[in-house]
C-alpha cells in the first residue's frame, strides 16, 4: 500500500513540479551567471554541507515545497491565461478587441468570398491543383471559426468557441450545456483522449505564464527578460493554437459521435431526420438547462435490461 502511494504521491508531484523544477533551474542560471558562476554554487554547497543533518533536511524539504508550490500556483493561474489567450478580456480594453474582431471579420468575409469562388471549379472538377489547394486552406481556416456574432479577437479564442457552438448550429444542442452529461455517457477511451488533449493544451498556456514569470529575473541578469518572452511567444502562439485546435476537434468528434448515447440515456426520443434534431436539441438544451413542463415529449420507454444482468 505505501509504495503504490508513495508511487502514486510521485507521480503527481512530477505532473505539477516537472515545468517548475525547469523555471527553478533556469533561474539558478541566471543567479550563476549575475555573480561568480560554479564558485557562487560551491560556496553556497559548501556552506549547506557544514549544517547540521535536520538542517539540511530542513533546506531540502522546503526547497521541494517551494517547487511544488510553485507549479501549483501556476496551475492556477492556468485558466485565466487561457481566458486572456482566447480574448476574453477585461471592459477597458474593449475597444482593441472590437478592432480586433473587425479584422478577424473582414478577413473571414474575404474567405467565404474566395471560398465561394473556388467551390464551383473544385466540385465539377475542373480546378487546377493550385485551386484545390487554395480550396481546402480556405475551407480550413473557416472551419475554425464561429459565425460572425460569436467572433473573438484571437485564433485560439475563434478555434475553442468554433467546436463549442458548432453542435448549436448542427443539432440544437450547446454543448456547454450538456457537457457534465456527455461526459457521463462518453466511453473510455473517449474520455481518456479527451483528458489527454486538455493537459496538454493546459501545459502549452502553462509554459507561456512560465515564460512571463521568469522575465523577473531581469534584474538578476538582462537576457532573462527576451529569454523568457520568447518562450512565452513560442507557447502563445504556436503550441497553444496548435493544441487547442487538436481539442476543439476532438471535443466536436465527441459530441458528434456520441450524442445518441445521450438521447438514449435520458430516454428523449430520437431525432428522425437533421432538421428535428436541431428541434429536439434546442428542446433537450432548455431541458437540461432548467427543466421543461407538460407532457410532451414524451419520454423513450427504459431499455431491456440484457440477458444475465
Amino acid at each position: 500500500m505505501w509504495d503504490s502511494l508513495g508511487g502514486k504521491l510521485a507521480e503527481r508531484w512530477a505532473a505539477v513540479s516537472g515545468p517548475a523544477l525547469t523555471f527553478w533551474l533556469g533561474g539558478l542560471l541566471v543567479w550563476l551567471a549575475a555573480r561568480d558562476g560554479l564558485r557562487s554554487l560551491d560556496i553556497a554547497t559548501a556552506w549547506l554541507t557544514r549544517r547540521s543533518g535536520p538542517v539540511q533536511w530542513m533546506f531540502v524539504l522546503a526547497a521541494v515545497a517551494g517547487i511544488a508550490a510553485s507549479g501549483l500556483l501556476v496551475k492556477q493561474l492556468t485558466r485565466p491565461a487561457l481566458a486572456l489567450l482566447e480574448g476574453y478580456w477585461p471592459g477597458w480594453l474593449d475597444a482593441p478587441r472590437r478592432r480586433l474582431v473587425g479584422r478577424v471579420s473582414r478577413r473571414a468575409d474575404a474567405d467565404a468570398e474566395r471560398f465561394q469562388e473556388l467551390a464551383g471549379p473544385v466540385h465539377d472538377g475542373t480546378a487546377t491543383a493550385g485551386q484545390r489547394a487554395e480550396f481546402a486552406a480556405v475551407d480550413g481556416r473557416l472551419r475554425r471559426l464561429p459565425t460572425r456574432d460569436r467572433l473573438l479577437p484571437t485564433r485560439v479564442g475563434n478555434v475553442l468557441r468554433a467546436a463549442e457552438t458548432r453542435p448549436i448550429d448542427k443539432y440544437g444542442l450547446d454543448p456547454v450545456v450538456a457537457w457534465p452529461h456527455l461526459w457521463l455517457v462518453f466511453p473510455e477511451p473517449t474520455r481518456q483522449e479527451l483528458t489527454a488533449a486538455r493537459r496538454s493544451l493546459d501545459l502549452s498556456v502553462a509554459a507561456a505564464v512560465w515564460g512571463v514569470l521568469f522575465v523577473a529575473f531581469a534584474p538578476l541578469a538582462w537576457w532573462a527578460a527576451p529569454a523568457g518572452l520568447a518562450v512565452a511567444a513560442a507557447a502563445g502562439w504556436g503550441w497553444v493554437p496548435a493544441r487547442a485546435a487538436a481539442y476543439a476537434d476532438l471535443v466536436e468528434a465527441s459530441v458528434d459521435l456520441h450524442r445518441p448515447a445521450l438521447y438514449a440515456s435520458l430516454r428523449w426520443p430520437p431525432p428522425r431526420h437533421p432538421d428535428h434534431e436541431r428541434e429536439q436539441g434546442r428542446l433537450l438544451t432548455t431541458y437540461l438547462r432548467r427543466g421543461l413542463h407538460g407532457t410532451a415529449p414524451a419520454f423513450q420507454p427504459p431499455s431491456a435490461p440484457d440477458v444475465g444482468e
